[in-house]
């Protein structure tokens, strides 16, 4: 860990996370044509974005900043392959075995999967001797969360928490950060057993949505647990939520999974293969 690191994690707990963020979050929103084609364009500079694979590669015909950053992508752009595909483009910053209900964080950090689950011990059981991985999203990345292998929505669960970045100088730094931060659960069951997708919020992050419900946070700062009246299937490979601006999602499997020998940091692209699960 670096100096820069640390102090780059210790300025944000100060900060007035939220407060922060919805105010980015009204300037993703502005429809004023000047304002809002000078962002995208200075945001396609920065983080050298490839709108060539854009079903829209025209950055000034969105209507707004969140517009582009949640644009769709040509069809077959992103191949579905066989296994537990990964959700979105972005780093795969951890994956592994559940030991003992705990996930890694970082390289020293650890933190229970009872918690990231927003404290149900009965649901964190599920997951015990299961796996988990973590993908990141940077700026630049296509910032759909698309569906690692069919299944059926159980409950969705609304964690509130602060909205620390979720960078990889953050993870290094701030313990428990993906059970720390306000996030959205989303409990699935599957031919494999029961699944959890837990969409991570971070700094500057306005808002997180789903297929099923659109714009989900912010909510008020207490949890809230939501079940639905008529059965919400979503195939492999479907889109099942985006972030407005970018950040994280961990991913609980019931059952180990075989995971694909790589590098952590490595990059992936949504539907490639992560590994297989022991059936």
């Amino acid at each position: 860990m670096t100096v820069s690191q640390k102090a780059f994690a210790l300025m944000q707990y100060p900060l007035p996370h939220h407060g922060l963020s919805r105010l980015v979050g009204k300037f993703a929103e502005c429809d004023t044509p000047w304002l809002k084609n000078a962002l995208i364009k200075t945001f396609i500079q920065r983080f050298n974005v490839d709108m060539s694979q854009a079903l829209e590669p025209d950055s000034a015909a969105y209507t707004t900043f969140n517009d582009f950053f949640t644009r769709a992508l040509k069809a077959n752009a992103r191949p579905i392959h066989e296994g537990i595909i990964s959700p979105a483009d972005g780093t795969l910053s951890q994956y592994g075995r559940l030991q003992a209900g705990q996930l890694v964080q970082a390289k020293g950090h650890t933190y229970s999967a009872q918690t990231l689950l927003g404290g149900d011990t009965a649901l964190a059981e599920e997951f015990l001797g299961g796996s988990f991985a973590t993908v990141y999203l940077s700026p630049k990345d296509y910032h759909r969360v698309h569906m690692p292998m069919t299944g059926t929505l159980r409950e969705m669960i609304y964690v509130p928490g602060r909205l620390f970045s979720v960078n990889q100088a953050t993870a290094n730094y701030v313990p428990g950060l993906f059970a720390r931060n306000e996030r959205l659960v989303c409990i699935f069951d599957t031919e494999q057993g029961p699944m959890a997708m837990v969409l991570v919020g971070a700094m500057i992050v306005a808002a997180i949505e789903t297929v099923w419900l659109g714009q989900v946070t912010p909510l008020s700062g207490h949890p809230q647990r939501m079940q639905f009246g008529q059965p919400i299937t979503l195939e492999k490979g479907a889109e099942m939520g985006r972030f407005k601006l970018g950040s994280t999602v961990v991913m609980c499997f019931a059952k180990p999974v075989y995971f694909e020998e790589r590098p952590l940091a490595t990059m992936v692209s949504m539907g490639e293969s992560l590994g297989i699960i022991d059936s």
